[in-house]
């Protein structure tokens, strides 16, 4: 009996542990993008001071 559970056992930690690892790389995605999003802000406020250099990027682009 006891066989039978730890067979099941041992099929479903896997699968747990993928899941698990999915998430993290979701949740990692996630705030990588927070970060990336928050960095492109605070460039936007750097340049709002030089409005200058916010025409010639534009003209670059």
């Amino acid at each position: 009996m006891s066989r039978i559970f730890d067979d099941a056992l041992l099929q479903t930690q896997p699968d747990a542990k993928t899941r698990r690892k999915l998430q993290d790389q979701r949740r990692m995605a996630y705030r990588r993008a927070i970060e990336h999003y928050a960095e492109q802000c605070q460039l936007q406020r750097e340049l709002a001071d030089f409005p200058d250099l916010q025409t010639n990027q534009r003209h670059a682009a």
